[in-house]
């Protein structure tokens, strides 16, 4: 709080206890009217100081404190105000100063009794009292109420307080980076994503020296759409770009934009846009833009709706502004397909810059510079490292250093070791430990669930080579096998597909060979070769009596996350008849070639059950070396010769 609110606010509490303490406490001084024989009664018996007397009314003080109301509880006389008329339960307090008033006949004799009996006549009030005291006591509800507003004003038109100001709602809630002052983020701390950084050099270049491109009448592109998942890095790239120009950088969420209050977003937008002008040339970073900038279209009320009319702002912004004002606009969303078109095309958002999940050399990049401040031991393979983290994005192995540090602190090293990175992985990827007291007849059955995924990926061409076999509770699972590919996948034959579900289906196939049961063990893997049987059906063409027809919709390959039609499915109840048969097809498949392999190699198998029940946890090597058998082989594809 600033020191002058702060003193206003003081003068206020101030203010507020002194009339609280004299509403509560009254002034114990305070004179008490007297009927006017009584004050001729003390009078007559010396007990009179001084008075004051202007008008019809006397005040005066007490010689000794006469207790009033008198303690026999009479009531007053005639001439004493009824609101001062003391009650008989009211205690008597002494009262050192009193007032009354002259009876309306004139007490001629009034002057010379007073002078003999040695009676003060001042000329000057007895009480003269504070003037601040006074001042506060008329004028501090006025002064309270006059400061409460001032108060409210000032929150309102500076947009302080929980919920913002309401004169200062419109303000944009952008925060400002200036490069040559805070923490300055170049290329250099930007890794793995190379492809990305390079399309955005220009962008650096025309910043930093603009009349390199606008002598020849070109202009500079006014925004740059970045699309990728989440975590590869989309804001970080941003803030590299106006790092490396040198420039302010205005960042901010879209979601922060829209209010309840109609209007607001696209106040906050102009309000933005003005900071950057007088600020260019600069560079805005709006986050989230699929937040407000999904298609538009009719609402259920009619009209538009305030998340459009933000969007309407943003698009007259960036038509108002040339590229030669230096005022660049960078988005990012992992949500390309449902913006607005206006919001792409050329002149608004002119490139879209593909933020993709780093490649293995992308994730060792990534991991070198986490890693500049983590001690490491001799035994950290960065490169193996890199090729056991497929999928993983930029903020998942900044997570993955983060852990295997609290890790290896926690185990008291000085040093961050390889084993430390595993682990971390593992908890990371499966999920932390779960101390579960099982019976040793369903460690042993989890045992050959496991074990018959573990010898499947051997037996199969074209599966993944384990990684790691464990009969550990882990997250929701009671047991995890952990495969990882030899190389980065980005095109998938169907015999893989094939060698993962014969593999996902392994754990159900070695309990019916071992106990001729089933349990609920292989829910997770049901669903997931059912997935993917679907997929091989429907999205791939993988199926030779549907043929090569489209029958699901796209997913968003940012997110992960399957599509929905937008209408009816476009194809007839047959054909999702037959679509169920085929992908029920396949599963049977693949479920009899997996018991047909645990049957013939039934030795591997329990051999490889009797370690993980002694050992619990098996890497690679010791899988290789108790099974005796050789690692998974890769598929052959030989070209079909051509024919005249």
């Amino acid at each position: 709080m600033p020191p002058r609110r702060t003193w206003w606010t003081f003068i206020a509490l101030l203010i507020a206890n002194y009339l609280v303490m004299r509403a509560l406490f009254p002034d114990a001084d305070a004179p008490v009217t007297v009927p006017y024989t009584v004050f001729k009664e003390q009078v007559a018996k010396g007990n009179v100081k001084a008075i004051y007397s202007q008008g019809v009314s006397i005040e005066g003080k007490f010689t000794t404190p006469v207790p009033w109301p008198p303690a026999n509880g009479q009531a007053a006389r005639d001439d004493t105000p009824l609101w001062r008329a003391p009650a008989a339960s009211q205690p008597s307090q002494p009262a050192a100063t009193f007032n009354t008033t002259l009876p309306a006949f004139v007490d001629e004799g009034l002057e010379r009794f007073l002078i003999d009996h040695q009676v003060e006549i001042s000329a000057v009030p007895i009480r003269t009292g504070s003037g601040w005291g006074t001042l506060l006591l008329g004028f501090g509800p006025a002064l309270l109420i006059i400061g409460f507003y001032v108060w409210l004003y000032r929150r309102a038109t500076q947009g302080g307080g929980l919920g913002g100001g309401m004169m200062g709602i419109g303000k944009s809630k952008a925060r400002r980076y200036d490069q040559e002052v805070e923490n300055r983020v170049t290329f250099a701390e930007v890794a793995g994503i190379d492809e990305a950084e390079n399309e955005l050099v220009e962008v650096v270049d025309f910043l930093k020296d603009p009349g390199k491109y606008t002598r020849l009448g070109g202009t500079a592109p006014k925004g740059v759409l970045l699309i990728g998942a989440p975590g590869t890095g989309k804001t970080l790239l941003a803030r590299a770009v106006a790092g490396e120009a040198g420039v302010p950088f205005f960042s901010l969420s879209a979601a922060e934009f829209v209010e309840m209050i109609v209007g607001v977003g696209a106040a906050r937008v102009r309000d933005l846009f003005k900071q950057a002008r007088e600020s260019a040339p600069a560079i805005i970073f709006i986050d989230e833009i699929d937040s407000i900038g999904r298609a538009r279209g009719p609402t259920a009320i009619g009209g538009v709706g305030e998340q459009e009319q933000t969007l309407n702002q943003i698009l007259t912004e960036m038509d108002g502004f040339s590229g030669r004002e230096g005022i660049i606009v960078l988005a990012a969303t992992n949500q390309p397909d449902v913006l607005d078109r206006a919001l792409l095309r050329p002149g608004r958002f002119d490139r879209r810059v593909v933020v993709n999940l780093p490649d293995k050399n992308g994730r060792q990049a990534i991991l070198r510079v986490h890693t500049r401040k983590v001690p490491l031991a001799a035994d950290v393979d960065l490169s193996a490292l890199a090729l056991s983290t497929p999928g993983l994005s930029g903020a998942d192995l900044k997570n993955l250093v983060n852990e295997a540090a609290l890790l290896a602190a926690r185990r008291e090293r000085n040093q961050v070791h390889h084993k430390d990175f595993v682990d971390a992985l593992e908890k990371i990827v499966l999920g932390p430990e779960r101390p579960l007291l099982l019976s040793p007849e369903d460690r042993e059955r989890i045992a050959y669930h496991e074990s018959g995924h573990a010898v499947l990926a051997l037996l199969v061409p074209g599966a993944d080579p384990v990684h790691r076999v464990t009969i550990v509770p882990r997250g929701q699972a009671l047991g995890v096998t952990y495969q990882r590919p030899q190389t980065d996948r980005y095109n998938y034959p169907e015999g893989y597909l094939r060698a993962r579900i014969i593999g996902m289906l392994g754990g159900r196939a070695a309990e019916e060979v071992v106990y001729g049961t089933k349990t609920t063990g292989a829910e997770s893997d049901i669903e997931q070769a059912t997935q993917l049987a679907r997929n091989m059906v429907t999205r791939w063409g993988m199926s030779d009596k549907l043929g090569m027809v489209q029958l699901a919709p796209r997913d968003n390959p940012y997110l992960g996350a399957a599509g929905a039609w937008a209408g009816s499915k476009p194809f007839s109840d047959q054909t999702a008849r037959e679509i169920d048969a085929e992908v029920h097809g396949i599963i049977q498949q693949c479920h009899d070639e997996a018991k047909a392999l645990l049957v013939q190699h039934r030795a591997a198998l329990d051999q490889l059950v009797e370690a993980l029940l002694a050992r619990e946890t098996l890497d690679e090597h010791e899988i290789l070396q108790v099974t005796g058998l050789p690692p998974s082989q890769p598929l052959r594809n030989t070209p079909i010769a051509a024919t005249d």
